[in-house]
């Protein structure tokens, strides 16, 4: 059992359990660590304690990112950023593919894909000649490469641990590690993406949205202009290829409630806290009034 999986059954017993406020010793049990070794081994995947972490997954931090969140969304998007945007000291140029690319199926083309360890779990990362295509978390090495092979039927697959593995440094780096993508070259991260032109549009917008903090699915709909949209903009998230990368795990109800993810409620909870605890490292974090949702 990695570190991740540790955390997500700690999370999953919070979710039950949350109103009882389960002290050190009880989290470490479920564990199945000693109290020592579950506060390091929190600390180092978290970058802060576990009881920081913890008032980061309550609902009232939620509500209190998700209205700071829309403000920075609407902000980033008048600046201009709905198009390539900064994500977490990583600069992404998103591109589409074209009607052509998606037509052959990727015929001519050699995908470089391999599987790597994330602070979330195992993940897959998928690169073509115009960028990286995939980002997924897995459970099953073999469904992971089928779906790939389905999008892009008439491509060559040639698996490349290695590189998925410095991809993966990159793109989960912590934050006072690395600077942005490309520090040693100075490129940006490219990434591909095949998907109609209103999904494109909404991914682009996600860009935009600052790690630690969130924004909603109506607000994401009205930044692209089409306010009546909140469904549709939570299909388009649903189908994001890219994850974690294309940061739809930002986004979460009106409410404050997390929602469904792609890849796991408990992950996308994991992913939001693990952000925010950082964004906050250092500093006070809001005291939790509200239990999880």
């Amino acid at each position: 059992m990695n570190d991740y999986e540790r955390i997500a059954q700690v999370i999953r017993y919070l979710d039950d359990r949350h109103i009882e406020q389960p002290d050190l010793v009880t989290l470490a049990a479920r564990a199945g660590l000693s109290q020592f070794h579950f506060h390091r081994v929190f600390s180092n995947w978290a970058g802060v304690t576990p009881k920081d972490f913890l008032q980061c997954l309550t609902l009232a931090h939620a509500k209190e990112l998700l209205r700071e969140g829309g403000s920075v969304l609407n902000v980033a998007l008048e600046s201009g950023l709905s198009g390539p945007g900064r994500l977490h000291d990583l600069f992404v140029n998103l591109e589409a593919a074209s009607p052509g690319e998606i037509k052959s199926g990727g015929a001519g083309w050699t995908i470089s894909f391999g599987f790597a360890d994330s602070p979330f779990g195992k993940c897959l990362i998928a690169e073509s000649p115009r960028g990286i295509c995939r980002l997924s978390f897995v459970e099953n090495e073999k469904l992971a490469e089928a779906e790939l092979q389905k999008n892009w039927p008439r491509a060559k697959l040639k698996r490349d641990d290695t590189a998925a593995t410095k991809f993966a440094e990159i793109i989960f780096a912590r934050h006072d590690a690395v600077q942005h993508a490309g520090s040693e070259t100075g490129a940006p991260l490219r990434a591909l993406v095949r998907g109609t032109t209103f999904q494109v549009r909404v991914w682009r917008a996600l860009l935009a949205v600052q790690p630690g903090t969130l924004t909603s699915y109506g607000r994401l709909a009205e930044t692209i202009g089409q306010p009546s949209a909140a469904r549709a903009v939570g299909t388009a998230i649903g189908q994001n290829p890219l994850a974690y990368l294309i940061p739809c795990h930002r986004v979460i109800r009106e409410t404050g409630v997390f929602g469904n993810y792609r890849w796991g409620a408990v992950r996308k909870r994991a992913i939001v806290a693990w952000e925010s605890s950082r964004r906050f490292k250092g500093k006070p974090l809001a005291l939790a009034e509200e239990p999880n949702a």
